[in-house]
């Protein structure tokens, strides 16, 4: 990861909230101290990150410098303080607002498929496909 990179965030680019949140991430990342992975490109492949797919289709995850991977709400938080929005983050560290955003998330990520419109119609499967490097 470049020296100035803070934080490599892996998104769904395929994910209509997802995306919004990203596009308003990167204007604001003046500094480029985010490094942005689409998990949703063919040439993504997670376990060379050594995740699954499914890891990262469950929750959010961004992978800091020396290694550390961060999941979840921590994500964001690290996200907007990366870009000067420190002031907005330093609220949700209450643990009220915290507990309320842990769960506010939980359900989101659980149901993401569901509520962005990405489910099966025929059989309502929420599962998206895992890509395969077969040649036919």
């Amino acid at each position: 990861m470049n020296h100035q990179i803070q934080l490599e965030a892996f998104y769904d680019a395929e994910c209509p909230l997802c995306l919004r949140e990203v596009n308003l991430l990167r204007r604001l990342d003046r500094k480029h101290k985010i490094l942005f992975t689409n998990i949703a490109d063919p040439q993504f492949a997670a376990e060379s990150y050594g995740k699954t797919a499914d890891q990262f289709m469950n929750e959010m995850h961004a992978r800091l410098p020396d290694g550390t991977w961060v999941t979840g709400v921590e994500v964001f938080r690290r996200l907007y303080t990366a870009v000067g929005l420190r002031w907005l983050v330093l609220p949700t560290r209450l643990p009220v607002i915290s507990q309320f955003l842990n769960l506010s998330y939980r359900f989101f990520a659980k149901n993401r498929l569901k509520l962005t419109g990405r489910c099966h119609q025929n059989n309502g499967s929420c599962r998206i496909p895992h890509k395969t490097n077969e040649v036919g």
